[in-house]
């Protein structure tokens, strides 16, 4: 790993977005998106995953030109057309138009259809967060998990994101229906690691802890078992139904041509309820009760999102960790 200042890191994206053809406003949120997703410690999600969303603009998988706008609108709720726009750049726009409606009602919900990949799902909670809203967003993604039970991919992993405004650090859960994401696999493939818990089958359809014995596979385990395995059915329900769009089933199982996919972003006010001092003093007194509990290994405590501000940190003062290969391939672009 080298460290790249940060600046200079959105400033090559920029240049890379340029030359495919994404200019002015939709370019700069692009190339911030992943560059925050890998300053923020998400690498699976951040600068590793450029190259593969330049091959989706090149094949024509991704429009560069696609904006997200929107279709339906009743109240608190609306439904928008992603037109296989850049993910990320709609799903900031979803999010941002969320965040809008519920400081009229209270309560915003979008829902968004024929997008394709929203990259770090977490960036979207806490850009809800970072405004001082709830914020719950999810995705459906190609088929690539087997519901419990069988063996045959049918489900998507379909991450989940849950985020709660608070002073001294939002807690932000971001979550795939696999035990671990698909980058999370590779990463300890790559670092030569097990990992920590059974993560999915090998070829002997015995529980693994081996990364390369599941890719071989592709039989990742649903987080929870059946219940992640539940939960994924009902998130792919809930943004088909929800955006009018296509259900992971609908999806090529191909992860470069994962699009056309359906997402749902939800912010929520708080301080339509009530004071936001009091909404404060809540979080905290739960955040404080969670880590005064005992440590039963070498590991601290740590709610949700709390490593995400060390990380942010330490990358703008030193420079954002990137892989050398990764970041060689991105300057070559």
């Amino acid at each position: 790993m080298i460290r790249v200042p940060y600046a200079e890191v959105v400033e090559t994206l920029v240049a890379v977005l340029h030359r495919l053809g994404l200019a002015g406003e939709d370019a700069a949120l692009c190339a911030r998106l992943f560059a925050d997703a890998s300053r923020d410690g998400v690498y699976s999600h951040g600068l590793h995953r450029f190259p593969r969303f330049v091959e989706m603009v090149k094949s024509g998988e991704v429009d560069v030109r696609g904006r997200a706008e929107r279709t339906t609108a009743h109240g608190p709720i609306e439904r928008w057309e992603g037109r296989h726009g850049p993910g990320n750049v709609n799903a900031y726009r979803c999010m941002g138009r969320a965040i809008e409606l519920s400081r009229e009602h209270g309560i915003g919900c979008v829902a968004l259809a024929n997008t394709s990949h929203w990259m770090r799902g977490g960036s979207y909670g806490w850009q809800a967060a970072e405004t001082g809203l709830i914020g719950i967003c999810w995705t459906n993604t190609m088929p690539n998990l087997p519901p419990w039970g069988s063996s045959e991919p049918r489900l998507g992993n379909n991450p989940l994101v849950v985020a709660v405004p608070r002073q001294a650090g939002p807690v932000v859960l971001d979550m795939a229906m696999s035990q671990f994401s698909f980058g999370a696999l590779e990463a300890y493939r790559l670092r030569g690691e097990m990992l920590p818990v059974d993560g999915g089958f090998d070829a002997h359809d015995a529980l693994t802890r081996d990364p390369a014995a599941i890719a071989a596979t592709g039989r990742v385990l649903p987080a929870g078992y059946w219940k992640g395995s539940g939960l994924a059915l009902v998130l792919d329900l809930l943004a088909a139904i929800l955006s009018g769009g296509r259900a992971t089933h609908e999806i090529p199982p191909d992860p470069l041509r994962e699009s056309a996919i359906s997402q749902v972003f939800i912010a929520i006010d708080p301080a339509t309820l009530g004071p936001s001092a009091a909404a404060e003093e809540t979080a905290n007194r739960i955040i404080d009760d969670f880590l005064a509990a005992r440590p039963s290994g070498q590991s601290p405590l740590r709610y949700p999102g709390e490593r995400v501000l060390r990380d942010r940190r330490e990358s703008l003062e030193a420079g954002v960790a990137v892989d050398l290969t990764v970041w060689n391939r991105i300057a070559s672009l």
